[in-house]
């Protein structure tokens, strides 16, 4: 069974940083393309960053420069480090693998997010 487990969010002034946690079990995060999404309130939850098992990685055009997503396969785990932190960078901050199975079904897992809430 798949299950991802995000930690690190917080409360932060603008210009801070913050480091996201997201430990998987059930599958190697080496494996997979993993990602990093977001939801503001009254808002559409948007793809931040993403890690394929090659270890490219691509951006929000939001948050270039300022936020780096990582893995440690050793620790099953993947980051997202978060600096220059603004106002508008304020969410849900959720960690996400897609799955396709062998008889060709897509299933998205996801954690239960973390708050990063960034002060002004």
């Amino acid at each position: 069974q798949v299950q991802l487990v995000e930690s690190g969010g917080g409360l932060v002034q603008a210009g801070g940083s913050l480091r996201l946690s997201c430990a998987a079990s059930g599958l190697p995060v080496s494996s997979y393309a993993m990602g990093w999404f977001r939801q503001a309130p009254g808002k559409e939850r948007e793809l931040v960053a993403t890690i394929t098992s090659g270890g490219g990685t691509k951006y929000a055009d939001s948050v270039k420069g300022r936020f780096t997503i990582s893995r440690d396969n050793a620790k099953n785990t993947v980051y997202l480090q978060m600096n220059s932190l603004k106002p508008e960078d304020t969410a849900v901050y959720y960690c996400n693998v897609a799955v396709i199975y062998s008889d060709g079904t897509v299933y998205h897992y996801w954690g239960q997010g973390t708050q990063v809430t960034v002060s002004s």
